[in-house]
């Protein structure tokens, strides 16, 4: 059996939900100013999608992930996200563990197909500001979506919440 590209991947969890994406091919950008140009919107239309590594209480090594999104003009806030996820220490990913968490790279990470190879899926939380059509990562380089954030958090039952700063 092929591996799925990441965008056949995308597009099958897409399908599977019920959700209909636009796949628009940005080119490179060295910002995320520069990618906003290029797909001609404004950042704050352009939501980030993080990984961030949980540790499910005080005393335990034990560990869980979560998926953040953030829009583009707004950083995580660590701890309204850690409230908001009932989690004790949270903290970003390193690269390769956000690769082994969802299966895509830095910047190229979106909910749809993402999960480990087992096939675990992470809880998705969102900043209350995202609304509207949003454009994300799309599972490869130089490659976005476009979707409606109400589909997105339906779709993924998100939970939504002041996350950003």
């Amino acid at each position: 059996m092929t591996e799925l590209s990441g965008r056949e991947r995308v597009q099958a969890d897409a399908d599977s939900r019920a959700v209909t994406l636009e796949f628009v091919q940005r080119g490179p950008a060295s910002s995320l100013e520069e990618a906003a140009e290029n797909l001609g919107v404004e950042p704050r239309e352009i939501v980030k999608t993080l990984v961030a590594k949980a540790r499910l209480t005080q005393s335990s090594t034990e560990h869980s992930y979560v998926v953040a999104l953030i829009p583009g003009d707004k950083q995580v806030d660590w701890a309204k996200l850690r409230r908001l996820a009932g989690m004790k220490k949270m903290s970003m990913t390193a690269p390769e563990e956000a690769v082994a968490a969802t299966g895509y790279h830095p910047g190229t990470i979106t909910p749809f197909g993402a999960r480990t190879p087992e096939g675990t899926m992470w809880p998705v939380y969102a900043d209350e500001s995202i609304s509207g059509r949003i454009a994300m990562g799309a599972g490869e380089p130089d490659l976005n979506l476009f979707v409606e954030a109400e589909e997105l958090f339906a779709a993924f039952d998100v939970v939504v919440g002041d996350i950003g700063k």
